[in-house]
């Protein structure tokens, strides 16, 4: 039976009592992670968020009643324990951070009882994510998921403090807003007061942040939560949180400047890792022909060669005619593989269809420098001897290529090259590789819309030298003045240069096939905001989830996130999204009708 925490009160928590405490009374509360029983001993460890903390209980020098519910105590239990700490006589457990010190029991309390756990409470839990997550609020008693979600807050403290000390403004902007649909789907919700209308939840502070910079507030930051309805995927949430700011009167440089230093504050006081300044910058265009990606994992080599001028001639025609059509042909290196079995090659051949590559040519060069090829049949001695000669190839290397158009080639030999570092164990997974890549497309083609879209978002200033591209029939060309910081081949965060003329701001629309008055009707408060004045002005967004994910070194997004969604974006424990009440639908005159089917 559960008894009361009356006239007590807990001294520490249970990793936060040391050597130093030996001779001293404390109260710890927690949890019961095991409890062991050898005869005239109760041996209880003792679980809180700071970690294990191990009870002597000994009949001989405690109550009966105190041994008698020592001995009742399961796992989960949650207890109070009055005792003094001294040094463990079974040994040192080098284990734990309490490993030498232990409390011989004097008092308890049992404070709740548990029914047993649908799985055990313990590190690196091989129980299945979807039964964890059902019951997420027994999954975070876990040490790693609690270590990880104690960091988090350490770097949100970290983070607050720094942008405080640069002069930044924390400040909130709204939850619902207005649906702007340009870009990944918005969450609505219904109106009561405005039938048949809808908000939609912020995909970013994005307007409201640079109209903030109008006001005349000159840096403002915000550990924002922000929503967007698009599928998952290990690293991505329905709803996620971004380190958001936006400054005055700056240039690409001083953004870039103020990021660094707030990376290296918070990788040196919380992992102690020591982020060499200025990080690398990379074009957006050098990231892509160097890494077919632009967020690259630059910890292992395997760089893209382009081979479209030594090939564009040859007697292979999947080869040559992808360069007469505009594409290009080229391939990677993987030292030391010419032995791969053919089963393997045809795995990789397999994996790249999936970045809608037809195929996967390959050149063996065997350690006695003969060739194994799956093309070399269609081509010369000269034309072979060329081709590996721009490769850099060397007996015992396996050479792949890819010839298509160059987004095909680019996202296929780029997933290629990160998948063979996984098979090949490559990478250093101690390695916290940086990267900002620059100098973005301004717009990306969009197959599924058949027009162009804003590679970032409409407002997006381009580079000077490119302005005068806007005019013309390729506005598409320009570049513009965007940078993604990357950690490790994962996008951390990204912003630009934001336009504040309104002479660019309308070829921007107009070139994204907007015309002023459409533009008004989704941007009208932010447009009209810019004729009283508005200073230059830029941002950046760092995905905060996705920041926790790579330092805790998780293997997915939903490690660091207290209640999480799966797939489907639902919520196995809460069981959202779910019906809801006729009546309330009434209010929102809201009506479901059941969708057709086909027979």
């Amino acid at each position: 039976m559960a008894e009361s925490m009356k006239g007590l009160k807990r001294s520490a928590r249970c990793a936060e009592i040391s050597k130093k405490d030996v001779g001293s009374q404390v109260t710890v509360m927690g949890w019961v992670q095991k409890s062991r029983n050898t005869g005239g001993l109760i041996f209880v460890d003792l679980r809180d968020r700071s970690g294990i903390l191990q009870i002597a209980f000994n009949e001989e020098k405690v109550d009966k009643e105190v041994f008698d519910k020592a001995y009742r105590l399961r796992n989960e239990f949650v207890i109070a324990v009055t005792g003094t700490v001294k040094e463990r006589e079974g040994g040192v457990n080098k284990n734990l951070k309490t490993g030498d010190i232990e409390v011989a029991a004097e008092d308890l309390r049992i404070l709740s009882e548990s029914d047993t756990p649908p799985f055990p409470i313990e590190a690196d839990s091989k129980t299945k994510e979807d039964l964890r997550l059902k019951y997420r609020y027994l999954d975070l008693r876990r040490p790693d998921i609690q270590s990880n979600l104690i960091m988090r807050s350490k770097v949100a403290t970290l983070v607050r403090q720094f942008l405080s000390d640069e002069g930044f403004l924390e400040i909130e902007t709204p939850i619902l807003c207005k649906s702007t649909p340009e870009g990944a789907r918005d969450y609505l919700v219904p109106s009561r007061v405005h039938p048949g209308n809808f908000y939609a939840l912020p995909q970013s502070p994005q307007i409201f942040k640079q109209l903030l910079m109008c006001s005349g507030y000159d840096r403002y930051f915000q550990i924002a939560k922000c929503f967007r309805d698009e599928d998952l995927r290990a690293d991505r949430q329905p709803e996620f949180t971004q380190i958001d700011m936006e400054l005055s009167f700056v240039d690409v440089d001083d953004v870039i400047d103020v990021n660094e230093r707030l990376i290296a504050k918070v990788f040196k006081e919380i992992l102690d890792v020591d982020v060499k300044l200025p990080i690398e910058r990379m074009t957006w265009i050098d990231a892509m022909n160097r890494y077919g990606s632009d967020k690259p994992d630059t910890r292992f080599g395997m760089e893209l060669v382009d081979v479209s001028d030594v090939v564009k001639d040859c007697g292979f025609g999947v080869f040559s005619n992808a360069v007469k059509d505009g594409g290009s042909v080229r391939g990677i290196t993987v030292k030391g593989q010419a032995a791969m079995p053919r089963k393997k090659i045809d795995s990789l051949v397999d994996f790249s269809k999936d970045y809608g590559a037809k195929g996967v040519a390959y050149i063996c060069i065997n350690e006695d420098g003969s060739l194994k090829s799956s093309f070399a049949k269609f081509m010369t001695d000269d034309e072979m001897n060329a081709l590996i000669s721009a490769m850099s190839g060397e007996k015992g290397d396996l050479l792949l290529f890819v010839a298509d158009k160059n987004k095909v080639v680019w996202d296929s030999l780029g997933a290629l090259r990160c998948e063979l570092a996984k098979r090949l164990e490559l990478i250093d997974e101690n390695k916290f590789n940086f990267l900002w890549v620059t100098e973005f497309p301004m717009f990306e083609y969009s197959e599924e819309q058949g027009r162009y879209l804003a590679m970032h978002h409409p407002f997006t200033m381009p580079m000077e030298e490119d302005l005068e591209l806007l005019d013309t029939d390729e506005p598409w060309a320009a570049r513009a003045k965007a940078y993604d910081i990357v950690l490790n081949g994962t996008e951390l965060g990204g912003g630009s240069v934001r336009i504040s003329m309104n002479d660019v701001q309308e070829k921007m629309f107009k070139a994204l096939g907007f015309t002023m008055d459409e533009a008004y009707e989704r941007f009208g408060f932010l447009l009209n905001a810019f004729k009283y004045g508005v200073p230059p002005h830029a941002g950046l967004a760092f995905g905060f989830d996705r920041m926790i994910m790579l330092m805790t070194k998780s293997e997915s997004i939903r490690d660091v996130i207290a209640f999480p969604k799966v797939k489907d974006a639902s919520d196995l424990m809460s069981e959202a999204p779910n019906v809801v009440d006729e009546k309330q639908l009434e209010e929102l005159e809201i009506a479901i009708t059941a969708k057709a089917t086909e027979e």
